[in-house]
């Protein structure tokens, strides 16, 4: 990377919102536990620091050795990061007499590089139980609030600064602003990270790492690593070997929608029909976490066996994103949690490959962003995320072929008509459940005694937390009444008011 910013995490509930800010302004930033050793090269543009639930004034609080970094590059504390800072130059930080949090209005006293063109007065958002009470000696206030004194500051001999509130918000309305000015008037960075300067760059250092060997991935339509897979392909053709397994718990045409993509890519991806081996290893499981174990397992039985059909492979491709590898810090010290791939967790491990990983460094917005420089065509990358054990988890109870058939009819009529609705892009994720209960109905006549199918609909930005959508009446009537008409063996459709928590978006 010609440039970049490190972000060193105290645990903030915010820190990936710092990052996404900076990326958005055309930098490239990665973050760091707060306690990881600084080796500092050159392409180091500048250091932030990100918030925490902890107090500088408790026992054995996490510590940065601040003095350090500014010999190499402008640093910038936000909330915790500032109060650190004011603490360590011999500033004082006090209990707030009640915890400061929500919306309120900055006034700027000192206008100076970081606040450049932004107005004197403007909404921030606070989120703290301690406060600066006095800055150290050679420093100044450069903005304050009705309840705190000192809600901005600066160090006059280096460029060293302090922001009480969170610009990385979407509530503070100058906060990306800010956040700019910081990255190019106070660390002279060219903001020249963009999508294709990243295709650019990442697939010279595939060509080079990579060179003549072969790398096998499984695909599975989703965005990451129908991205990921394109730009392996777009650094070594044919040697990118793909295999997209039809595990009979995709949604209908699935298989052949996606292969047919996947050829007009020019991607080389085997499709394999493994319907019947994923049905006799489901059979009689009924608990959910059974059900997950039993296409896991037989994903990697079918994904081996094909795999090893292609000699001399040497890697495994995967569509790793930022959030999967990010260190997390917790209170109690940084803990590492890497989540494992729906698709292929174990498979390294077990089959004695590399790894390579394309998209890593990529939040999920940056993946669309990069696919849709590649020319992916839209329809993939707008899908919403879509579980790894497929319909086998949407199937309350036993799965079998049958069942199958019912949900991908139901859920078809569904996803059409949201797209119809103009309503799939307000939504973040939706899907229909087949529920284990039947109940009577009246069709014509006769009295049916058959399944019920609950629809589900949630607004979300990571999926982390979510809100059920909240669908117009005449569309859920529609979605029925289409349902109940067209699919033998549904007589009911319900909607899922939950939200998550205390839910969860998927019922299994």
């Amino acid at each position: 990377m010609a440039e970049k910013i490190l972000i060193y995490d105290f645990g903030s509930q915010y820190t990936q919102l710092i990052a996404r800010a900076v990326r958005e302004a055309g930098v490239f930033c990665e973050i760091f536990p707060f306690n990881k050793e600084l080796s500092f090269t050159s392409d180091i543009k500048g250091f932030i620091l990100s918030g925490s639930p902890c107090s500088v004034n408790q026992k054995d609080p996490p510590v940065l050795n601040i003095e350090l970094l500014t010999q190499y590059a402008p640093v910038l504390g936000i909330c915790y990061g500032a109060q650190l800072t004011a603490k360590l130059y011999g500033g004082n930080v006090e209990k707030s007499d009640k915890r400061e949090y929500g919306r309120a209005n900055l006034k700027i006293s000192k206008f100076e590089k970081l606040f450049s063109g932004i107005p004197e007065s403007s909404q921030v958002w606070m989120s703290h139980s301690d406060s600066i009470t006095q800055i150290p000696k050679d420093f100044e206030i450069l903005a304050t609030t009705s309840d705190i004194p000192i809600a901005a500051f600066r160090s006059v001999k280096k460029e060293l600064y302090g922001l009480q509130f969170h610009p990385e918000v979407f509530h503070s309305t100058e906060g990306k602003r800010i956040i700019k000015n910081f990255l190019f008037n106070i660390c002279s960075c060219k903001g020249e990270w963009t999508p294709a300067n990243f295709i650019s760059e990442q697939v010279n250092i595939l060509k080079q790492k990579l060179g003549s060997s072969k790398v096998v991935m499984a695909l599975s339509g989703g965005v990451d690593s129908t991205v990921a897979a394109t730009l392996l392909h777009k650094a070594i053709g044919d040697n990118l070997y793909g295999i997209f397994v039809d595990n009979g718990l995709l949604r209908k045409n699935e298989f052949e929608d996606v292969l047919s993509i996947y050829k007009t890519l020019g991607l080389n991806v085997k499709g394999v029909d493994a319907k019947i081996h994923f049905y006799k290893a489901l059979d009689g499981k009924i608990l959910p976490e059974e059900k997950r174990k039993a296409i896991g397992k037989s994903f990697i039985e079918i994904f081996d066996i094909e795999a090893h059909k292609i000699k001399d492979i040497e890697y495994l491709g995967q569509g790793t994103i930022y959030p999967d590898v990010i260190e997390s810090v917790s209170v109690h010290g940084p803990s590492v949690t890497i989540k494992s791939h729906h698709n292929v967790g174990g498979l390294p491990e077990k089959m004695h490959l590399k790894l390579v990983e394309p998209l890593r460094n990529l939040f999920k917005d940056e993946v669309r962003r990069i696919g849709k420089e590649l020319g992916i065509p839209d329809e993939m990358l707008s899908r919403h995320p879509f579980p790894g054990p497929g319909l086998g988890i949407r199937i309350l109870g036993e799965v079998n072929s049958d069942k199958v058939q019912l949900l991908q009819e139901a859920d078809n009529i569904y996803i059409t008509l949201l797209k119809e609705f103009g309503l799939y892009n307000a939504v973040w994720q939706a899907g229909a459940i087949l529920l284990p209960v039947k109940s009577v109905g009246v069709m014509g006549d006769e009295r049916t005694y058959e399944y019920t199918i609950a629809l589900r609909a949630v607004t979300s930005v990571d999926g982390m937390t979510a809100d059920w959508a909240h669908l117009p009446y005449e569309f859920l009537a529609e979605v029925s009444n289409k349902i109940i008409n067209n699919v033998k063996g549904i007589n009911r459709v319900v909607y899922d008011i939950s939200s998550k928590p205390p839910a969860t978006i998927e019922w299994e």
